[in-house]
């Protein structure tokens, strides 16, 4: 079997409205090449750069449906999916918060779950070791009736859905690194025990009123959330800290059926939208951590999901490590900045802090 790889060029069609990075245009903004940080570009960069590598062609390379209907009302209200393709088919807007699309958003939208479902089912069903969905627009933002965060559903929701209604599997978690606070698969699952949902990200990024460690789930779900809010410069051992500390032994207790990752590239050293310092070997360490859990925990079923990532340069170098590391290939792009980002990692004194913090955190969460 061999490491799946599910993408679309369509999805690569997506388009926002008139932005200066997170900027409405207007009045004293400016218009500004690229627009919204969240274009095309990262992801299809990454893909080229597996292309160009070679690495491309030791995965199993395939596009998948549309996420149906009956897919998308298991997470999302009528009310919501009626209003959101009524205006897609208008031509486009905007209906949450810096969530814009063109006409055929919905369409886009629900080929980006489409790709997650997919992902996750051939997984969970063993025709795949494990695998990858190049989903674009991202997904962790989206609570069930309110879109945000350049999210326009939950494609995760959905698949875990998806998988659940097919009899494929019980118990699921998500870990997501995506710098930002995974909100929206949070709210979905808030009160479940079924589905563990474990965030790392950077401290009040985004949302800024959202994440906090003390937002442990409710009811039967009670338990079941687990956020790590980090620090602002947070680096490769900080991350790697706090997955080995607090995210592998809330895995273990959970024992999923499967590992699913929130695989966002935003907390690279060079991402725009965030003040972190990861580096693409942090990304593939963080790789291999999951994955010998899964090996541990689920006969090594790991599936990942692309978040956020707005470093058109850098975002490449993380995903060809993370794809090399769960396919187990032997070609590697050596990351072009190496040196550098390794020199601006945090001193000993710095560490020692974020290390008390994580103590502090497992501590209250485990």
């Amino acid at each position: 079997m061999a490491t799946g790889f599910f993408w679309d060029e369509k999805c690569f069609w997506h388009g926002g409205g008139d932005y200066a990075q997170m900027f409405p245009v207007g009045g004293f903004v400016q218009p500004m090449a690229g627009g919204l940080p969240e274009s095309p570009e990262t992801k299809r960069r990454m893909k080229n750069l597996m292309d160009v590598s070679g690495l491309s062609a030791e995965l199993a390379m395939q596009s998948a449906p549309e996420a149906s209907y009956a897919d998308l009302v298991r997470v999302h209200p009528e009310s919501y999916l009626t209003a959101f393709k009524e205006m897609s088919d208008a031509g486009g807007g905007e209906i949450g918060r810096r969530t814009p699309f063109l006409q055929g958003g919905y369409e886009i939208a629900a080929l980006s779950a489409g790709l997650s479902k997919a992902a996750l089912g051939a997984v969970l069903r063993g025709e795949l070791n494990n695998a990858y969905a190049l989903s674009r627009p991202p997904g962790h933002h989206c609570t069930p009736d309110w879109p945000n965060g350049f999210c326009l559903m939950s494609n995760l929701a959905i698949a875990i859905e998806a998988a659940i209604a097919a009899g494929e599997g019980k118990r699921f978690a998500v870990v997501d690194w995506d710098v930002h606070h995974g909100n929206g698969t949070e709210a979905v699952f808030y009160e479940r025990d079924d589905v563990l949902t474990i965030s790392l990200h950077e401290d009040r990024n985004y949302p800024v009123d959202t994440g906090a460690t003390a937002d442990k789930g409710k009811g039967a779900g009670l338990g079941y959330n687990m956020n790590v809010p980090l620090p602002s410069g947070a680096g490769h051992d900080t991350y790697l800290e706090a997955m080995e500390r607090i995210a592998l032994p809330a895995l273990e207790a959970h024992k999923p059926d499967v590992i699913i990752i929130a695989c966002g590239y935003d907390a690279g050293i060079f991402d725009p939208l965030a003040h972190q310092l990861c580096t693409a070997e942090t990304y593939r360490q963080m790789t291999r951590q999951v994955m010998a859990a899964a090996d541990k925990l689920c006969e090594g079923r790991l599936m990942m999901a692309h978040e956020g990532g707005y470093s058109e340069a850098y975002v490449p170098f993380c995903g060809h490590a993370v794809l090399q590391e769960m396919s187990g290939s032997n070609i590697a792009v050596p990351d072009p900045m190496a040196d550098v980002v390794a020199a601006r990692q945090p001193n000993a004194r710095t560490q020692a802090y974020f290390s008390e913090l994580i103590t502090e955190m497992a501590t209250e969460l485990l």
